[in-house]
């Protein structure tokens, strides 16, 4: 029974990886602080939902939609809501899933025994998850998605909407035309 157990216990410890960070898993979209997010955005409150497409793809959404002409186009977009004229601004950002694998170290450990290990490079295994987060504000840069704020609601859904749109849209001279 101790021999089973022991190696039992030898193939849970060393035949998988430990993860060191996971990104976050969000189905839809997600409204919270965006600094507890990630620490390098901004302390209000934003709209993050994950992105599949490829790097710089929301950019060029943005800019085709509200034909910005690459001016200003991730900071102060304006757009209205009951005739109330809002800013959004958007950050595109990566959070990582890092793993250690156990097993090529321990190989280089009893392989190299002074040299050079040979599998040095699959220590860690890192995979990025890009995420878009967007935060809105009034003409008094006011937080728009804190839940105190009285646009909070109509802002949140317009987000989704533009969020659904981008997501659905692969031709994005086709957003100018659902303008």
């Amino acid at each position: 029974m101790k021999q089973l157990l022991s190696i039992l216990l030898f193939f849970l410890l060393f035949s998988s990886c430990i993860p060191l960070r996971i990104a976050p898993k969000i189905k839809e979209d997600k409204v919270m602080v965006a600094k507890k997010f990630k620490r390098n955005l901004p302390r209000e409150y934003a709209l993050i939902f994950k992105d599949p497409k490829d790097a710089y793809e929301f950019y060029n959404y943005i800019n085709t939609k509200y034909e910005l002409n690459h001016q200003n186009v991730g900071w102060n977009v304006p757009f209205t809501i009951d005739n109330e004229k809002l800013f959004f601004s958007f950050y595109e950002t990566e959070i990582p899933t890092k793993t250690i694998n156990l097993i090529p170290m321990m190989a280089d450990g009893i392989i190299s025994k002074g040299d050079d290990p040979l599998f040095e490079n699959a220590y860690f295994t890192r995979t990025g998850t890009w995420y878009v987060a967007l935060t809105v504000s009034d003409q008094d840069m006011n937080d728009c998605l804190n839940p105190n704020h009285k646009f909070q609601e109509k802002a949140v859904q317009y987000l989704r909407d533009l969020r659904i749109e981008y997501l659905n849209t692969h031709n994005y001279l086709e957003a100018l035309f659902r303008k």
